[in-house]
């Protein structure tokens, strides 16, 4: 599996483990691609089918002149999951991804078992929100360069030697213009959803359980404090950097495999056991068409 024609889009996507396994999806942030999960796919191959793909203008996925977006980023997944069959899915998303598997869930319910958000990019606060214009209009100056001093901000002393560098580099390929689509898709386009109140609205619509983990205590305690479905739950990881999933690789990857084995097990209580969907959600759910989701602005907006 390498370059999929799904129609709308071309993506990129790799997979391992078995065909007949329960599926996992492995979802990057902006400015990034699947290469990050590597480590974590290979090791969990052995008990899931594992799919990694490129999301829209990242990596090896096509490079569309508009629609650059965490929205379309979601529609393009759930094609993904249709064309290759391999019904609901866990979706593990990092930072920006994580708003595009919450957006896949919002809007393709039937397509998700449950989600795995670590140190999501949603739930900015004002002081935050108050940096959005000037960060967006220098990634419409600068692009990916801007956007590249911005990632070396983000890990921790702990970081593997190497990490820092292989995201500026990755950073730098994306094209300028994905990188200010997106990002202001994740902020400042209508229905954009990553200032709090807005955030709170769209993950009250998420109705699968979910497993999120952030790097920021006082996120992670926001967090706690809004609806959940039963069977989630909230963590925070001290002393660790924006890209907790590869500064702490063997610790991320058994959290996914012990979330994703009670997930296909049916012991999340609030999981969805088919593609049923109320009317009442179908209609909550059909007005986030406009939404193109939101970054944290905390300096964590991959």
């Amino acid at each position: 599996m390498t370059l999929l024609d799904l129609g709308r889009i071309r993506l990129f996507c790799t997979s391992l483990g078995p065909d007949d396994a329960p599926a996992l999806l492995l979802v990057h942030g902006w400015g990034g691609d699947g290469r990050e999960w590597s480590p974590h796919a290979e090791a969990l191959a052995d008990r899931f089918h594992v799919l990694v793909p490129d999301l829209r203008g990242h990596g090896r996925s096509e490079v569309p002149d508009e629609g650059n977006t965490p929205t379309e980023m979601a529609d393009d997944l759930a094609a993904l999951i249709a064309s290759l069959g391999v019904g609901q899915v866990v979706a593990v998303g990092h930072s920006m991804g994580v708003q595009v598997v919450n957006l896949l869930a919002i809007r393709h319910p039937s397509t998700v078992r449950s989600v795995i958000a670590l140190d999501p990019a949603h739930g900015a606060h004002d002081a935050e929100v108050a940096e959005i214009p000037a960060r967006l209009a220098e990634y419409r100056k600068h692009g990916a360069g801007a956007a590249a001093s911005f990632v070396a901000s983000a890990f921790s002393e702990q970081a593997p030697t190497g990490l820092r560098a292989a995201h500026i580099r990755t950073m730098l390929g994306t094209p300028d213009h994905v990188v200010a689509q997106a990002y202001a898709g994740m902020y400042t386009d209508p229905g954009a959803v990553g200032a709090r109140p807005h955030s709170e609205t769209y993950l009250r619509l998420r109705r699968q359980p979910s497993l999120t983990v952030w790097t920021f205590t006082k996120a992670a305690e926001w967090e706690r404090g809004t609806p959940q479905v039963p069977g989630s739950r909230v963590e925070y990881w001290p002393h660790t950097g924006h890209y907790l999933h590869e500064e702490r690789v063997e610790r991320t990857t058994r959290l996914i495999r012990d979330w994703a084995a009670g997930a296909t097990a049916g012991r999340q209580t609030g999981a969805i056991p088919d593609a049923t969907t109320s009317p009442a959600t179908s209609a909550r759910a059909s007005s986030l068409a406009p939404l193109e989701t939101s970054a944290d602005t905390r300096g964590v907006s991959e």
